[in-house]
């Protein structure tokens, strides 16, 4: 019988997946206002620096706890289980269920571009519906439609690429921003790494699948490193694109973005192809979309049906030897289904979003924890405690310069929304874990009792 678990290249595949969206296609056009093209190109070799950081970190704790899971299964495991808790319920309400609903709603206002009876909500709901429908059949189905997902956005991406660097100018460009500082602008410069940090995103996700790879020491770490520098590499080439074919005043356009679905891309495309490149830039954005709903429908139930598991959510959402978690996946689908048609919980979910990041950096921080806290466990290599260094310092550097621009990032504005989540994940961890810890009993009790009866 043919092995269907999941292989370097699948775990590839699901890194490019989640990390390649519609940001690679509009973060230059914002940093463009405010820095030169050196400095854009500079922005973007730091964030995948930052991103290979995080991936080099998480390689690490991924060889130490092989399993599915993600920032559920590792803090649970290294530091706290209540930590990993809570880490796993941001998972279901926000990591994975809301950005599912967000691009399909994109990849709904893209297809209106190509004709405008669609509509938007019936479209991600049909994606949605379609792509659970995927992931819950089997693991074989699922892995093989993913794959040809993740292929044919490659394949996009590098045929847009290529008409970039063949039909377009390859002069280095001398246009200046025009909100140009005097000598280095390190304030906006590390305001703008915020763009990229987000076109960044996903680069961890092959974790979250861990157990269902043939080896997952080896090839869960590869493929986050692998896939995460495969990225790297296509987003500088379509940033140098961007920098040199199109002005500032030209790249103003991702200011309505949100009303025209028009990105740095479709100018490009238009440029050099006609409104057929305009169109097939459309086309790529659904691809692009598509691809990320469909890894994230694969990767997030893998996080319910470990807690499933350990207890923590019903038994119906575990998942069984070489077969999807189908309940955690119908369930994830549900959640994804009701935030397409209450949208504007997204304002919401926007302040709780720096949840996300605080358990991304908790996790990189549990390295840390094992060097001098943990003695039972093998001490980290230097390189990794290096890139977990190197990442959180980074991060906080953005989150301390994000603050000073944004007032919707202000101190009392997100950590408000967090307070308030943490404190009500930890009230339903008590009572849920004093339940666990009763019914442990009680088995315990029972099967005392089986083995008394039946001694003579």
């Amino acid at each position: 019988m043919k092995d269907h678990r999941l292989g370097l290249f699948s775990g590839m595949g699901m890194v490019i997946a989640n990390m390649i969206g519609a940001g690679v296609f509009l973060s230059t056009g914002f940093m463009a206002q405010q820095l030169t093209p050196k400095q854009i190109l500079l922005a973007w070799v730091i964030g995948a620096f930052l991103a290979l950081a995080g991936a080099r970190a998480y390689a690490e704790i991924a060889q130490m706890v092989p399993h599915s899971g993600g920032e559920y299964r590792y803090l649970s495991t290294l530091i706290h289980p209540a930590l990993g808790y809570l880490a796993g319920w941001a998972s279901l309400l926000i990591g994975f269920s809301a950005p599912i609903a967000v691009d399909a709603l994109a990849a709904g206002h893209f297809a209106k571009t190509l004709h405008s009876s669609i509509k938007v909500e019936l479209f991600a709901a049909l994606l949605i519906v379609v792509l659970t429908a995927v992931h819950a059949i089997g693991l074989r189905f699922s892995v093989t439609a993913q794959n040809v997902l993740v292929a044919i956005k490659i394949a996009l991406v590098v045929g847009f690429m290529s008409v970039g660097l063949f039909s377009g100018t390859n002069s280095w460009p001398h246009w200046q921003p025009p909100d140009q500082s005097a000598g280095f602008p390190i304030g906006p410069f590390m305001q703008n790494l915020f763009y990229i940090a987000f076109a960044f995103s996903g680069w961890n996700a092959a974790v979250y699948a861990a157990s269902e790879f043939k080896n997952a020491k080896r090839d869960v770490p590869r493929a986050m490193l692998l896939g995460c520098a495969m990225v790297g590499v296509l987003y500088l080439f379509v940033n140098w694109v961007f920098v040199a074919n199109l002005t500032p005043d030209q790249c103003k356009v991702v200011f309505t973005y949100e009303t025209e679905r028009i990105t740095l891309g479709h100018l490009i495309m238009k440029n050099l192809a006609g409104p057929v490149g305009a169109a097939c830039m459309s086309i790529l954005a659904i691809a692009a979309f598509v691809s990320a709903v469909s890894a994230m429908t694969f990767l997030g139930p893998r996080v319910y049906a470990a807690m499933a598991r350990d207890g923590f959510l019903p038994r119906l959402l575990r998942d069984k030897e070489g077969k999807p978690p189908i309940g955690a996946v119908l369930l994830q689908g549900a959640i994804a289904l009701f935030i397409v048609f209450a949208y504007k919980l997204q304002v919401v979910l926007e302040n709780v979003g720096a949840i996300l990041t605080l358990f991304s950096a908790l996790t990189v921080f549990s390295l840390f924890w094992i060097r001098f806290r943990r003695k039972d466990l093998a001490k980290p290599a230097l390189i990794a405690l290096a890139a977990a260094f190197f990442f959180l310092l980074l991060s906080g550097v953005m989150l301390y310069f994000g603050l000073k621009k944004w007032p919707a990032l202000s101190f009392q504005s997100w950590t408000g929304w967090v307070v308030i989540c943490i404190l009500a994940a930890l009230i339903s961890y008590y009572f849920t874990n004093r339940f666990i810890a009763k019914k442990r009993i009680a088995a315990q009790n029972e099967s005392v009792s089986v083995q008394e009866e039946a001694a003579p």
